[in-house]
């Protein structure tokens, strides 16, 4: 039997408002085991971890129980102060008062009475404890960034500065990202290229940065601090260390009715291309789906025209593995198809476009070569229409439940940009809310209506008409209580963004967890935002959620900041509480790894001496490292051999039995 002590806080009132404290405390002295039972205000202060370290020494403590908050929150805190005091950390048991208590009930006496049972079935479980010692699993100094826009960028120059190895892996022809396809930003309207092409450049060039451009990460295995990536480089037909970036190959294709991705489907580029003019690497890349060398066996102009001799048809995809001590997840964003808002017409009218499409009409670089103008006769337009929260804000069950936070912003910028360059363009926007909590960013809004006379109408677009000559769009005024039907020459979408298409198979990958709108999900909104609930997984940029530029850049930094905190240790506690076999009962069925998401568990061949009969068996063996204790293979087994230290089925039926008693 332990010689337990238990402490119940007070968590200031958040706890002692509805749970009478001292009542808990006193009922639980009554439990064997239990040798020492105090209440405080604030158990996790230095005070209270002091009288926590005082009882274990004075009364000779062997386990504690701690009656507080969330152990996500304190756990490792009461786990360092019994340490700290000389007990074993893994004697250490919380039983969360708060959340599972105060914060759910109105009713005291419910509330106390559920907070005794939750402590009588902790101290039922810490009398069951043992020891437990960490193992210790090296490091690799190596980070990979999984993404080259501005996210990953950002993240790979700051590691990279820290002195680590970086991979950027990103699976279009160029890095830069979504940012590349922006013309301006707000809230200072400075050219977007003009701010992303020296990072993209500083990244080239860093000695500890290496990109694999027109890549995708195949398989992830292992754990942190030692991850093995396979990472599938795509054949570019173009051998990249002859290639001179010349151009003459894409002037000179004849194959040129490829829908050009970069400029969202506006126009055309040949076979053999380069996203973009600052792309980095510069080097194009042959589209086989629209090559006709590929598709004929014929032509082969591009070769005959290269006078470097970089074209290689028979170029094959390059499987890459490489070992990473930490990953860094910058996956972007895209904007929702607009398949199911057939009411605003997008698949009618080619006059209705969606925000970034209109960056690119508005880009020097971009379809129109930065000229306004419509895009079903060419002529410029006298009148336009925006049209805010698209897919966002769940206004039907079609929409995304989020506010995609950039859209207001975005809007304006364009605005304000249309009726600087085209002052006799007639702009109306159509909102729910205006929302600019940015540093700068309402002023930003009150310049686009009362500098420039953007006309904001509180109020819905209901439809949007294509008629001869223009768009009509019927609409609603809010604030006046009235409803419009308007003519107009262009319509813009300010469509919601979600996370790129590809998030749930590296998610999948990376076993780590995403939420039901498919962004990445953190380990702690507040504490830890840019850390992935999967231990060596950070997060950066939008693939957590909407955020804009500044943001962007700003949770990249911290991403940076967790992955060289990690790099820079030589070797990593890993954590004991992790699935045991009992050699004994094991008969080898392989039910435990099948179900095992982190590959942790495999089978050896093994000499059992079972009640003085001597035999070889197979039977389970768990990597520790690779171990992250969710007790998957517990569940799964059905000779009842794997079991997980610290939580053993023993444990678990006695703290269900005291809940039941």
């Amino acid at each position: 039997m332990q010689k337990i002590g238990v402490f119940v806080c007070h968590c200031g009132s958040n706890i002692a408002a509805t749970v009478d404290v001292a009542r808990v405390a006193e009922e639980i002295r009554k439990e064997p085991g239990v040798v020492h039972a105090e209440d405080y205000p604030y158990m996790c202060s230095e005070a209270g971890q002091a009288k926590i370290a005082s009882a274990i020494k004075e009364k000779g403590l062997t386990a504690i129980v701690v009656c507080s908050c969330s152990p996500r929150m304190h756990e490792a805190t009461f786990r360092k102060a019994a340490s700290r005091a000389g007990l074993n950390p893994y004697m250490v048991e919380i039983a969360n008062i708060r959340e599972h208590c105060s914060w759910i009930h109105k009713d005291r006496e419910e509330a106390t009475e559920k907070s005794v049972i939750l402590a009588r079935a902790a101290v039922s479980k810490v009398n069951l404890d043992t020891p437990l010692q960490p193992g210790e699993s090296r490091v690799t100094k190596r980070a990979l960034v999984i993404g080259g826009g501005i996210a990953g960028i950002q993240t790979a120059l700051d590691i990279a500065d820290a002195g680590y190895e970086v991979d950027i892996v990103e699976k279009t022809p160029s890095i830069g990202g979504r940012m590349s396809q922006l013309d301006k930003t707000f809230p200072t309207l400075d050219c977007s290229a003009c701010i992303l092409t020296p990072k993209m450049v500083e990244a080239a060039a860093h000695e500890k940065i290496t990109l694999y451009t027109y890549s995708e990460v195949e398989s992830i295995s292992g754990f942190v601090g030692d991850f093995t990536v396979e990472i599938r480089k795509k054949a570019r037909s173009v051998d990249m260390s002859k290639c001179t970036g010349c151009g003459v190959c894409q002037e000179k294709c004849p194959s040129r009715k490829a829908p050009n991705e970069f400029n969202r489907g506006l126009d055309t580029r040949s076979a053999i291309y380069t996203p973009f003019a600052q792309a980095i690497p510069n080097v194009p890349v042959i589209d086989r789906e629209h090559c006709i060398k590929f598709k004929t066996g014929k032509c082969g102009v591009c070769a005959r025209v290269c006078q470097a001799g970089a074209i290689d048809y028979e170029q094959k995809d390059e499987l890459i593995t490489r070992k990473y001590g930490a990953i860094v997840a910058a996956t972007g964003f895209d904007m929702i198809k607009l398949d199911q808002f057939d009411e605003f017409a997008y698949s009618q009218s080619p006059d209705v476009i969606t925000s970034l499409e209109l960056e690119r009409i508005m880009n020097a670089a971009g379809p129109t070569k930065g000229h306004l103008e419509k895009l079903s006769d060419h002529k410029p337009p006298k009148s336009m229409v925006f049209v805010q929260c698209v897919g966002s804000r769940g206004q039907t069950c079609r929409d995304k439940s989020y506010c995609s936070k950039i859209c207001c912003m975005y809007t304006a910028k364009h605005a304000m940009l249309i009726r600087d360059k085209y002052p006799d363009v007639d702009v109306t926007v159509f909102y729910i809310d205006v929302r600019t909590p940015g540093k700068n960013f309402d002023e930003f809004y009150r310049r686009a209506v009362e500098e420039y006379g953007v006309h904001y109408i509180k109020g819905q677009v209901g439809k949007v008409a294509p008629t001869e000559g223009g768009l009509l769009v019927q609409a609603s005024d809010l604030l006046d209580n009235r409803q419009i039907l308007m003519k107009t020459d262009m319509v813009v979408l300010a469509a919601a963004i979600e996370p790129d298409p590809d998030v749930r198979r590296l998610a999948t990958m990376l076993t780590a967890s995403i939420d039901t709108n498919n962004f990445l999900t953190e380990a702690h909104p507040k504490l830890r935002p840019v850390e992935s609930p999967t231990a060596g997984i950070f997060l950066s940029g939008v693939c957590q959620g909407p955020k804009d530029i500044p943001e962007t850049v700003a949770q990249a930094g911290a991403a940076a900041i967790k992955a060289v905190g990690l790099l820079a240790k030589d070797k990593l506690v890993t954590n004991p509480c992790t699935a045991k076999a009992d050699e004994l009962l094991c008969n080898g069925c392989s039910c435990c790894a099948r179900v095992c998401p982190y590959g942790a568990i495999t089978y050896e061949e093994k000499e059992i001496n079972d009640h003085g009969i001597r035999e070889v068996r197979r039977v389970a063996a768990v990597n520790d490292a690779l171990c992250q204790g969710c007790g998957a293979c517990t569940v799964a087994c059905p000779s009842g051999a794997m079991d997980l230290q610290g939580f053993s089925n023993r444990q678990i039926t006695a703290e269900v039995d005291a809940i039941c008693r």
